[in-house]
Order: structure tokens, then C-alpha cells, then sequence
């Protein structure tokens, strides 16, 4: 690999900010920028026989290499043998793993309360004679489903509804039984939890959310041991074609540098959030695992550094749902949540999640703590009329 592109990277033992700041980029050149632009090629210069890095724009780019190296410094910190691969959306790298690693006759467990595209997944899975299982994350449910198992799918916490399970505990068990483990990393983010750390063979993420933080990138990324598994990860991504593009792949770095200042301004705002919203008697079901009487507190805070950006809760009507999300005026009613800008759903209107028609799921950003929270009892209040 050419000394331009050899892994500058974060001072080892450094702290996760200087981590975040540093991760991925190449060693300084003079005159050149701290991270180099965007890469638009489709091929590359390719004489003789094709033993170099970047043969073909589908199989590899510089700018993913920064990216990819970057995501990996911060899912598994100091961990050899470990790589990442990125894709063109978090539901890419999703089906990377479960599509690489399962062959008819397989069984898979997913939870039962996972992101609301898992169901469409369940289905093209069993099109292909694959046997799925589910069960609920909360009271780690799916160690009841393990044996026979090719592939365990966590989601932890799980979205929407941010149930947490003991990941350690689970991927122990799999292994026992031979299974794989894939760990749905969104909402946590690396900041907040490190699935390799706590026994994984996968972490996956929709980079998309809090990674790049600005709602403005659609990506995935796939972060595992190098070897077989990780092998047939990247055979999909060739076969498939579900690259992101290099100006995706470049904005999606930069945006890591300021990681760890949203992360933990998201998170802290999120908990002040849900303390004023359990003072609310309209609320019910109120979810974040950063408060200690949430049921996923004690199994959070041993395996999480930080709790996350999103709050759950729900409101008696889907009626009385609405008019607080028409009433927000520092949230957007949108969908997706990880954004610098807060936003809220009633997440019952996609049809795919089991939840009840008030449901809200609320996404924190950086705005300032005592106006989000002014401005989310305002609309509570205003909602009643």
C-alpha cells in the first residue's frame, strides 16, 4: 500500500474525542489536505496483472479505505485482525451478513421487536427456505431459540421500543451452540457500545443515523473479524454492487470527527428529555435506558458508555399523538433519528412496528437542553386542548 494511504489513526490509548477526530486518516503529506477529497473513479490505471489495492471502482476506493479504517478504530479500538466494510445503506449491510452467511436448510433467530424492514427480511428469507425464529430482546428472550441456529440477530437497544439485552451472555450462548452473532449496532453507535468487545462476530450499523449525524448520507457498514465470515460479507458486497458512493463515503468521515461532542450532548439532552417527560401523567410506556428505573437499566449500564439519543413513550390517542407532533416546533415530524436536529414520529403510521397508535418515537439533537425540553412540554400541553 502506498504511503499515502497508509493509516495515520488516533494516538494509541487516546481518549474516544481524540479517537473520533483522528480515526482513519492517513498519515500527513506536505501540502496535501488532513483528509483527502472524495475519489471519483470508476477504474484505475491497471497494467499488468490486477495485484494492486484499486483495480475497479466496485470493489474498492481509497476513500472507503479512510472510512472503513475509521469506523474499525472505533468499533474495535486496539483489536487486530478486525476489518470494516461499507455499503450503500444500513439495510445493505444487514443483508450482507444475513444473506452471505445462510443457505437454505439454516436457522436464524431475529428479534421480535427489531427495526420495522426485519419483517420483509423474515420473509425473503423463508422464500429461500431458511428457518426463522424470533423472539423479544427484553429478559434476553432469544436464548430460548438458539439450538440449531446458524446465525444470531441482536438489536440491542432495540428500535423502537429500546429493550437491551446481554449481549455477552447471548453471544456466549450462541457460540456454545456453534452460531454466529450479528449485532445491530445503530442505535448505540460505537461511542456507546462495543458488540465485538462483548463477544460478537459482527457489528453492523446504518451509518445513516447518529454516525454521520446530519440527515443528509444514506450508509451501512459491517465491522468484523477478518476470515471466512467477513470474507463471504465482502463476496456479497461485490456480487450485489451495494457500495456507497465516494461523496457519501467522504462526507460520512468527516462527519465522524464530531461523534463524540454529539453523542454526548445528544445523550445528555435525551436524559434531561425523558426525566421532564416522566413527569407527565399522559405518558405512559416511557423508554431510555440512561433512566434507572428503566426496566434495561441495570443490563445498559454494563454493557453501554453512553445511552443512546432516542426516547420512547407513549400518548392515550393516536389523535392526541398528532396534534404534539404538530404543535413541536424545535422537532421535525420525520422519520430516521442519530440527527443534530431533533426529530419525532408517530412510528404506528409505517404499519411494521408492534406498537400502539401513540406511540412516539422521539430522536434528541444538539439543540440546547432547556428549549428542547420547553419546547416538548409546551406541545404536551397543547396537545390536551
Amino acid at each position: 500500500m502506498s504511503d499515502s494511504l497508509a493509516a495515520g489513526g488516533a494516538v494509541a490509548g487516546s481518549g474516544e474525542g481524540t479517537r473520533a477526530v483522528r480515526a482513519g486518516l492517513p498519515e500527513p503529506v506536505k501540502y496535501e489536505p488532513t483528509l483527502p477529497g472524495p475519489v471519483f473513479a470508476a477504474h484505475f490505471h491497471l497494467p499488468g496483472e490486477p495485484t494492486g489495492p484499486y483495480t475497479y471502482g466496485r470493489d474498492e476506493n481509497p476513500t472507503w479505505t479512510h472510512l472503513e479504517r475509521a469506523v474499525g478504530e472505533l468499533e474495535a479500538p486496539g483489536q487486530d485482525g478486525v476489518e470494516t466494510l461499507v455499503f450503500a445503506s444500513g439495510m445493505a449491510a444487514i443483508s450482507s451478513v444475513l444473506f452471505s452467511q445462510l443457505r437454505a436448510g439454516d436457522t436464524v433467530v431475529l428479534p421480535s421487536d427489531g427495526y420495522q424492514a426485519l419483517p420483509l427480511v423474515r420473509a425473503q428469507l423463508e422464500a429461500y427456505g431458511i428457518e426463522v425464529r424470533t423472539a423479544p430482546t427484553g429478559g434476553d428472550a432469544q436464548l430460548g431459540a438458539l439450538d440449531g441456529a446458524k446465525l444470531l440477530w441482536i438489536e440491542s437497544p432495540s428500535n423502537p421500543g429500546l429493550d437491551v439485552c446481554d449481549i455477552r451472555r447471548l453471544a456466549e450462548a450462541a457460540h456454545a451452540r456453534g452460531a454466529l452473532v450479528a449485532v445491530d449496532n445503530t442505535l448505540a453507535t460505537p461511542l456507546g457500545q462495543r458488540p465485538l468487545e462483548l463477544g460478537a462476530d459482527f457489528s453492523v450499523a446504518s451509518g445513516t443515523k447518529q454516525l454521520t449525524g446530519h440527515g443528509d448520507v444514506l450508509l451501512g457498514y459491517v465491522t468484523g473479524h477478518a476470515g471466512g465470515p467477513m470474507t463471504a460479507v465482502r463476496r456479497w458486497r461485490k456480487i450485489v454492487g451495494a457500495i456507497p458512493g465516494p461523496m457519501e463515503a467522504w462526507l460520512a468521515h468527516r462527519s465522524i470527527s464530531t461523534l463524540q461532542m454529539r453523542v454526548d450532548r445528544q445523550s445528555s439532552t435525551a436524559l434531561a428529555v425523558a426525566r421532564a417527560l416522566r413527569k407527565r401523567p399522559e405518558v405512559t410506556g416511557l423508554r431510555y435506558p440512561g433512566l434507572p428505573d428503566d426496566p434495561s437499566h441495570q443490563v445498559a449500564s454494563r454493557q453501554m458508555r453512553r445511552y443512546g439519543c432516542v426516547v420512547s413513550f407513549t400518548l392515550p390517542t393516536r389523535a392526541r399523538a398528532e396534534r404534539f407532533l404538530d404543535r413541536l416546533r424545535l422537532v421535525d415530524d420525520a422519520t430516521s433519528f442519530g440527527g443534530v436536529r431533533s426529530t419525532a414520529e408517530r412510528r404506528g403510521r409505517w404499519g411494521g412496528d408492534a406498537v400502539p397508535e401513540g406511540f412516539i418515537r422521539l430522536s434528541v439533537g444538539a439543540e440546547d437542553p432547556e428549549d428542547l425540553v420547553a419546547d416538548v412540554l409546551r406541545a404536551l400541553e397543547e396537545s390536551a386542548r
